[in-house]
């Protein structure tokens, strides 16, 4: 299973994506969870503490291993590198583990008016695609408000891509945009996931604004969601049996829509 989430930024992407990616571990699956977004916010919806967090350094960031897998120094220009970096074992070496999940932090790229090709972008985009097609872990990519990290060729290898909204019409914009996007890539599998809904009014507004059937669940504003994000704890720990109910539910959805 390999599942990209996108949205509008504050939306709640990151406490989607850690929370089945915590759930997926819990079935006893392998996972990867690649935060994507360059405002990280991946390892707080895992519930990591603030010391792990502290010791994470996003792979854009790791100097070293960018200069040799790439073989130019970073931040210099009007170099020769190699556009296919050797990225098999990043996860293994990198990669923080906590609760059975893998994860994985990309840290922001700088980006010129036309586009990055600095080792930076091209060590990512190697190891995204690394990940995408050629690993077999379950993987849960937590996207920025787009596709970013995703090129044509990786793009289809995602199974599902889904977007979360919010009852209101910039979170509904957003994700026309990026439907827009999935569709210039290939991703052909898209669905949606509400969140912060505080009763049928919310739900009726999201159902009438997206295609009939596309919507794998409403996830409730609660209490106990916000003091979850306040906290910097996993939501699975603190919610009510209620809530992580409708998780679940996203969870096995999106098992049944994905190829044999």
């Amino acid at each position: 299973m390999k599942i990209a989430i996108s949205g509008k930024g504050g939306v709640g992407k990151s406490t989607l994506a850690g929370t089945l990616a915590l759930l997926l571990a819990e079935q006893g699956r392998r996972v990867v969870a690649v935060d994507a977004d360059p405002v990280a916010n991946l390892a707080v919806a895992l519930g990591l503490s603030a010391a792990q967090q502290a010791g994470i350094v996003p792979i854009a960031e790791q100097v070293a291993l960018i200069e040799e897998r790439t073989g130019a120094k970073v931040q210099q220009y009007g170099q020769m590198f190699r556009l296919n970096p050797q990225v098999s074992d990043i996860t293994e070496t990198y990669a923080t583990l906590h609760r059975g999940v893998a994860l994985l932090v990309l840290g922001a790229v700088p980006r010129g008016g036309g586009g990055c090709a600095c080792p930076e972008s091209i060590l990512i985009r190697a190891l995204v695609t690394d990940l995408v097609l050629f690993r077999e872990e379950a993987l849960v990519l937590d996207m920025e408000a787009g596709v970013e990290h995703l090129g044509r060729g990786t793009a289809r290898g995602v199974d599902t891509m889904v977007i979360v909204v919010e009852p209101g019409q910039r979170s509904l914009d957003c994700a026309r945009r990026v439907v827009r996007m999935c569709g210039e890539l290939g991703i052909r599998d898209l669905c949606f996931v509400a969140n912060k809904v505080t009763g049928p009014e919310d739900e009726a507004f999201i159902r009438e604004a997206l295609p009939a059937g596309d919507l794998l669940g409403c996830i409730p504003f609660t209490e106990s969601i916000r003091q979850a994000d306040r906290s910097g704890t996993a939501v699975l720990d603190v919610c009510p049996p209620e809530v992580r109910a409708r998780f679940e539910t996203i969870l096995r959805q999106l098992e049944k829509r994905q190829p044999p």
